[in-house]
């Protein structure tokens, strides 16, 4: 089921204000030092990376399933200059190449199934370039994040206030479930959500599957070491193995 968090116009519209610039995103820009790359972001969103990416001169390609939040990023100051694509990551087909292809926000959380996962895999794969570098991060399991979720918050948004609050619903195996409620002034919004915590082991060994292999895995976003008892984070580097690289896939995006 869509999540309303991302399709609805109105809280695409807020999006950015919860989840504006940040360390994480300063971690991602930092990737496309040097040279002119190819970049793909995959669950682009509101495409602030996209747009900081364009900005410094690199060809950048944003999909998001997300219509709502694909018409939010489009306005960017360099939206104009980005290539944006409704599609999702499983499904997303290009001629084109990229020097470095990312996934963030914990997107990744949102695949619930292997397949869906080894799908997402395959895309990045197939259309990375040769000695191009994948960069995804997720949340690591062993953190209690019911325990952190549980707030509420309200957000200035022009002259409106809006009040946000989220209430875990079930924790089960590796999935949580939660909702989140909007209230407007004039209205209350109401988006449901599922997630999926994977432990590093079982991500590993779907890369493997793919054949990618994780060139560097860092528990924060200074590029610490990752402590599977206390991270927050699990953030993936990876590489594509020798046998990686395969002819151009038919169609396009």
């Amino acid at each position: 089921m869509p999540d309303l968090h991302y399709e609805h116009p109105a809280l695409a519209a807020l999006y950015d204000l919860d989840s504006g610039w940040s360390i994480d995103r300063d971690f991602y820009l930092g990737l496309a030092s040097g040279r002119q790359k190819r970049i793909l972001d995959l669950g682009c969103g509101t495409g602030l990376l996209c747009d900081a990416y364009a900005s410094l001169g690199h060809q950048v390609t944003g999909v998001d399933p997300a219509n709502a939040m694909l018409d939010v990023a489009r306005t960017k100051p360099y939206g104009s200059h980005v290539e944006w694509i409704a599609s999702t990551a499983q499904s997303f087909r290009s001629e084109r190449r990229f020097d470095l292809i990312i996934m963030t926000g914990n997107a990744f959380q949102v695949f619930l199934e292997d397949q869906d996962i080894l799908a997402v895999f395959e895309t990045i794969r197939i259309h990375l370039a040769p000695d191009g570098v994948i960069a995804f991060e997720t949340r690591n399991p062993a953190v209690d994040w019911p325990a952190r979720w549980n707030k509420d918050a309200t957000h200035t948004f022009g002259e409106q206030a809006i009040h946000q609050s989220r209430k875990v619903l079930k924790k089960e195996g590796d999935r949580i479930s939660f909702e989140t409620r909007f209230g407007f002034p004039d209205k209350q919004l109401i988006s449901f959500s599922e997630l999926r915590f994977l432990s590093k082991s079982q991500i590993e060994e779907l890369l493997l599957k793919c054949d990618l292999k994780p060139r560097a895995i860092y528990g924060g976003w200074d590029k610490q070491h990752f402590d599977a008892a206390n991270s927050d984070d699990m953030i993936f580097l990876i590489e594509a193995g020798p046998c990686a690289h395969s002819p151009s896939p038919s169609g396009s995006g």
